[in-house]
């Protein structure tokens, strides 16, 4: 059954991955969310069996090897991946350092592709998967010292695409979701006349909450979206039309 599939969210302590953890929780599937420095809420164990979260750095093949084959003997074989875990390290190109290029790629396009390798060979042996990976409106729409954020989102609707015709064949879809501004701990860091400039470029005159976005997540997942496959889903409010 579709409830008890088992699905591993990358960055689920916190944000969009703890909001749809949540909501994948409350349907009935089992989750395993990773973390690096912080755990999910308290609230999310009252789900018992079904959840566990595991230490992972998805910039280390080691490490997430480990976190999958901890998840896999609790729950059995990964059918649902949501890549969500991502950094930023901001600054004007000018200024950008090779490491500050690296650890941003390596983190947010590199790590996707590590953890889709290692999950990927189970799913096409079953027939089936659903692989979702977080992006950005900044893929699309870029933004003044993001170079390197930009390019790792971007980078994440190739790599879905290309993904997405090579296993369509097998019942597994890739897809993804491009949140605009979302009220998370990176926002919280901003001051107000920059929330306030966002809010204002955004037609719905308002910054996403997490559940915005989980919402579209837990639809992607769902066998009401088993037709729809190398999708990029713009969840925004309407900030990236015409992109």
């Amino acid at each position: 059954m579709q409830e008890s599939r088992c699905v591993f969210i990358t960055g689920g302590a916190t944000g969009i991955g703890a909001a749809t953890s949540e909501v994948l929780l409350e349907r009935g599937y089992k989750v395993a969310v990773t973390y690096r420095s912080r755990h999910s809420s308290e609230n999310l164990t009252k789900y018992g069996d079904r959840f566990m979260e595991v230490s992972c750095d998805v910039s280390d093949s080691d490490s997430i090897d480990s976190a999958i084959d901890q998840v896999e003997a609790k729950f059995g074989k990964i059918e649902i991946l949501i890549v969500n875990a991502g950094i930023t390290e901001d600054t004007l190109l000018l200024r950008m350092s090779h490491d500050a290029w690296d650890s941003v790629i390596e983190t947010n396009l590199t790590g996707a592709f590590r953890l889709t390798k290692k999950v990927l060979p189970s799913m096409v042996r079953a027939r089936f998967g659903r692989i979702v990976f977080v992006s950005s409106v900044i893929a699309g729409m870029g933004g003044p010292g993001q170079a390197n954020y930009a390019a790792s989102k971007a980078g994440l609707s190739g790599f879905a695409r290309s993904l997405a015709r090579e296993v369509a064949s097998r019942n597994i879809t890739a897809n993804v979701i491009a949140p605009g501004a979302v009220a998370t701990a990176m926002t919280a860091n901003l001051s107000q006349k920059r929330m306030d400039e966002m809010t204002s470029s955004i037609p719905m005159q308002r910054v996403a909450e997490p559940s915005d976005i989980s919402g579209a997540i837990a639809f992607l997942v769902s066998e009401e979206a088993a037709y729809i496959t190398g999708v990029i889903l713009p969840v925004d409010g309407g900030l990236s039309m015409g992109f």
